[in-house]
């Protein structure tokens, strides 16, 4: 076991940004749209407003994920309608890339929708669990994967006020979405970022369009409040499917993985505890995902030798922040690794993909992996899988993956509220 201590640090925020303006036809207003903010409602760019969401690896597909997670089972309720931000019409073909919740009914969702002004990033917003939704102004980034300038593919919200849009540039509101300011983000491309015990964890690396996100990165922490970013230690991370999935997240504590070993906080970020995971070789596997269950759990999935599409797959279980691990059920090979969440200690879900998507769910504390949803879709896979609540999860399903969405990817929102046993798509 290792302990790692870092240094406590305080200051500001960047330069202010006008936001775009959400307007609800642009067809008839083409011209005032191009000169003001553009087609808004169109436009904006992951512990985590997912909970128990897990970190996630994966080396057949570049994209994060999962959160898209929640700084634990997400309770903020909002107090008073009166300081919702001014909003609009949903973009119409809103595909989403990213979510973040910050109670059981209320929570963000950052994707595209095709636009004839670019970016065309946009941000919508529910208050009663997908049941409606509006769009909101959104930062001024295209959507986009590691490597491209100025490119966003996550989203994190503390409370229903503060929240971060993040990528290779970061962006932060403290007014529920209505103005976004570009911040002065950490050294590197932000993958992954969660808010725990009011710090702002996240995991960046050196990416380059031409050669993608190398096996090495950094943990960085900075206050909620705002100030300078403090880097933790250096890490081996494994490359994400979706960019926002490697950090897990709930009852204030972190995890994140770091080769064979596990990282953990109880603290926001301040001390980090390394301990190894059974997952050392190829016949053992090795370590793809770590979920929170709660105070002293870790839900952690391992693949390892890899045949057409599929990838053997080991599930273990720790009470004890990963001091000793317990061997439990053997999910379907089916999948190129995955990510890991659990509602709860005794129902976990994974989210993988290849030549198609899948989700296994166990109801017995990582015993009794059975299929709960197939898509032979050619491997769109997920993004940002957790959970909000003991039984509320939350998915998305073929996520988009560029600006204004030219591959015409689903990007669907799944809900579950029986711990993951059955999903459904809400609608936009």
């Amino acid at each position: 076991m290792i302990a790692i201590r870092t240094p406590d640090a305080a200051g500001g925020i960047g330069t202010r940004v006008q936001p775009r303006r959400i307007l609800g036809i642009c067809a008839a207003v083409l011209a005032v749209i191009a000169l003001s903010a553009g087609c808004a409602a169109a436009r904006p760019s992951d512990s985590s407003a997912r909970a128990s969401g897990g970190s996630r690896g994966s080396s057949s597909r570049p994209s994060t994920a999962g959160a898209s997670r929640s700084a634990g089972h997400a309770r903020t309720a909002r107090a008073d309608s009166a300081t919702l931000p001014r909003s609009g019409p949903v973009p119409a073909h809103f595909a989403a890339r990213s979510v973040t919740f910050v109670s059981p009914d209320e929570g963000f969702v950052l994707g595209t929708a095709p636009c004839v002004v670019h970016p065309c990033t946009s941000l919508v917003r529910t208050l009663n669990r997908g049941a409606t939704w509006v769009g909101l102004p959104a930062p001024l980034a295209k959507l986009g994967f590691p490597g491209d300038a100025n490119a966003v593919w996550g989203i994190r919200f503390a409370n229903p006020s503060h929240g971060f849009i993040f990528g290779s540039s970061l962006w932060e509101t403290t007014d529920g979405g209505e103005n976004w300011v570009r911040d002065t983000r950490p050294f590197n491309t932000i993958i992954s970022l969660a808010i725990v015990q009011d710090q702002v964890i996240a995991v960046t690396e050196h990416c380059t369009p031409t050669g993608g996100c190398p096996q090495t990165g950094w943990i960085v922490r900075r206050a909620l409040a705002g100030g300078p970013w403090t880097t933790i230690t250096q890490i081996h991370p494994a490359f994400p499917e979706s960019p926002t999935d490697m950090i897990g997240t709930q009852a204030g504590v972190a995890a994140i993985l770091n080769g064979t070993s596990v990282l953990v906080s109880r603290n926001g970020g301040f001390d980090w505890t390394s301990n190894s995971t059974p997952c050392t070789s190829i016949s053992k596997g090795q370590p793809t995902s770590v979920a929170v269950i709660a105070s002293g759990g870790l839900a952690l999935l391992c693949t390892g030798q890899g045949f057409t599409g599929h990838t053997l797959k080991f599930t273990y279980l720790s009470l004890d922040n990963g001091a000793h691990w317990t061997a439990v059920g053997k999910p379907s090979a089916a999948g190129d690794g995955g990510t890991i969440a659990a509602a709860n200690l005794k129902q976990w879900v994974i989210s993988t993909a290849s030549a198609a998507s899948w989700l296994y769910y166990a109801s017995g504390a990582g015993f009794g992996w059975h299929t709960v949803a197939f898509r032979g879709d050619g491997g769109l896979g997920w993004a940002d899988l957790g959970f909000t609540t003991p039984s509320n999860g939350i998915v998305v399903y073929g996520p988009a993956r560029s600006d204004g969405n030219p591959e015409g990817f689903p990007g669907q929102l799944w809900l579950t509220s029986n711990g993951g046993q059955t999903w459904h798509a809400v609608t936009f």
